[in-house]
């Protein structure tokens, strides 16, 4: 094999990664989402509030989404790179 291609296995384990890394961003943001929208709807919380409690959700579970998608990709280069 020559050095510096990468081979397809390589790619696939690349490519199943990413995927993971998608997954588990988004079903991180849902539930983070989820529960602030519960959170909303077991303090009967109306107008503002509500709206205040949505977005801070929304927000919240985008940043935590965001960062599980950097960190698992991080590390998966950083395994890669020492050859694992």
């Amino acid at each position: 094999m020559d050095m510096g291609r990468e081979s397809r296995w390589e790619k696939d384990a690349m490519t199943v990664e990413i995927g993971f890394a998608l997954v588990t961003a988004a079903a991180l943001a849902g539930v983070i989402f989820a529960v602030a929208w519960t959170f909303g709807l077991a303090l009967d919380l109306s107008g503002s509030a509500e709206k205040g409690v949505m977005v801070g959700g929304a927000l919240f579970g985008a940043v935590a989404g965001v960062w599980r998608l950097v960190r698992v990709l991080l590390r998966f280069d950083d395994q890669r790179r020492m050859g694992r």
